[in-house]
C-alpha cells in the first residue's frame, strides 16, 4: 500500500512541479510578453539606445533592491531606503556646497551615512526586539524629517563635478550601468559563494534551527540592513549624479520599487527563498513597463495605477510560490508517517 501512496505522490509531484516551474520562471516569462508587446508596437522600442536606457533607469532600482534581496531573505523588510537615498544625498550635497569636498570624499561620506543608517536599523531589530517593519517604518519619517531639517526644505544644486562624474563612460557603458553591474556581482558572490550567504538563506528558512545550528543569526541580521543602506545611500548618490539636483521628495516610493522588483524576482517575503539574479530581471521589468508607458505617452495618471498593479502582482505570485512550497512539504512527510 506504501508503494501505490508513494507511486500517486510522484503523479501529484509532478504536476506539481511543473506549476512550481512556471511561477518560479513567471518574472522571465512576464519580462518576455511585455517587451514583446511594448516591441511589435513599434519598431523604434527594440533599439540598442532603447535598451541601455532601460537597464540604466532600472539600475537605480536595480541597486536598492540587491540590497532589499538581502533583508527579504531573513524575513526582514526595509522601508527606510528612499529617506535613506535622501539623507545620505543630503549629507553629500551639504559637504560638497559648504565644506567643498570632492567628488569621491562625497561620495565615501554619502555611503557612511547610508551604512550607518542601516546599523542603526539593525540595532533597534537586534537589541531592542522592535520587529523590521515598526522599525523601518519610523526610520523612514525620522530619516526624512533630519534631511529636511538640515536642508530646511530647500532644493540642493550639486556643483558641476557631479554632473561630470554622472556622465562617466566605460567602453559605452554609462556608469550607473557599471556600479549596477558591480553590485550584481558582489550580491551573487556574497549569496552563493560564500558562508554568509548560506547562513543568510539558513536565518530566512528557520531562525530557530539556525541557532541551534550555531550561527550568530544577530550578526547576519545586523549584516544585512548594513548591506541594504549602503545599496541606498549608493543608488541615491548616483541618481543625484544624474539630474545635480536633490529635493525633498527625492527617494519617495523607491522603497516599494525594491521590494517589487526582489519579489517579482522570486524572493520571498517570509524569507529563506530568492536570488540576486531573480531581482536582477524584476528591476528591469519594473523599468520596463515604466519606459514602454512614456514612450506610448500613456496618461502620467494611469502610470502609478499600472505599478501599483505591479506590486500586486508580485505578492499574488509570492503566496502562490509559498502555498505550493507548503503544499510540496506536507506531500513529503506524508509517506513517510504511511510507511512509518
Amino acid at each position: 500500500m506504501s508503494m501505490n501512496i508513494l507511486k500517486a505522490n510522484r503523479g501529484a509531484n509532478g504536476r506539481t512541479n511543473i506549476a512550481q516551474l512556471l511561477l518560479n520562471y513567471s518574472t522571465i516569462i512576464l519580462f518576455i510578453a511585455v517587451f514583446l508587446v511594448f516591441g511589435l508596437s513599434s519598431d523604434k522600442f527594440i533599439t540598442v539606445e532603447s535598451l541601455i536606457n532601460i537597464t540604466k533607469q532600472a539600475s537605480f532600482t536595480g541597486i536598492i533592491a540587491v540590497g532589499m534581496t538581502f533583508v527579504l531573505l531573513t524575513a526582514g523588510i526595509d522601508l527606510s531606503v528612499g529617506s535613506n537615498m535622501y539623507l545620505s544625498s543630503v549629507v553629500a550635497g551639504l559637504l560638497m556646497r559648504h565644506a567643498g569636498f570632492e567628488v569621491i570624499p562625497a561620495l565615501l561620506a554619502a555611503l557612511i551615512v547610508g551604512t550607518l543608517f542601516g546599523a542603526f536599523n539593525a540595532f533597534c531589530i537586534v537589541k531592542l526586539k522592535i520587529v523590521p517593519f515598526m522599525v523601518t517604518l519610523g526610520t523612514l519619517v525620522v530619516g526624512r524629517g533630519i534631511g529636511t531639517a538640515l536642508t530646511e526644505s530647500k532644493q540642493i544644486d550639486f556643483p558641476r563635478p557631479m554632473l561630470d562624474f554622472g556622465l562617466i563612460s566605460v567602453a559605452g557603458i554609462p556608469m550607473p550601468i557599471i556600479a549596477f553591474i558591480l553590485i550584481i556581482a558582489l550580491g551573487y558572490i556574497i549569496l552563493t559563494r560564500t558562508p554568509i550567504g548560506r547562513q543568510v538563506y539558513a536565518v530566512g528558512n528557520d531562525i530557530e534551527v539556525a541557532k541551534k545550528a550555531g550561527i550568530n543569526t544577530d550578526r547576519i541580521i545586523t549584516l544585512v540592513y548594513i548591506v541594504s543602506g549602503f545599496c541606498a545611500a549608493l543608488a541615491g548618490f548616483i541618481l543625484i549624479a544624474q539630474i545635480g539636483r536633490l529635493d525633498r521628495s527625492f527617494g519617495e516610493g523607491k522603497e516599494f520599487d525594491a521590494i517589487a522588483a526582489a519579489v517579482l524576482g522570486g524572493t520571498s517575503l517570509f524569507g529563506g527563498v530568492g536570488n540576486v539574479m531573480g531581482t536582477v530581471i524584476g528591476a528591469l521589468l519594473i523599468q520596463l513597463v515604466q519606459y514602454g508607458l512614456q514612450f506610448h505617452n500613456v496618461n502620467l495618471y494611469i502610470q502609478p495605477m499600472v505599478r501599483g498593479g505591479i506590486i500586486f502582482i508580485a505578492v499574488f505570485f509570492d503566496s502562490l510560490r509559498e502555498a505550493n512550497l507548503a503544499k510540496l512539504k506536507r506531500r513529503f512527510i506524508r509517506p513517510l508517517d504511511a510507511s512509518g
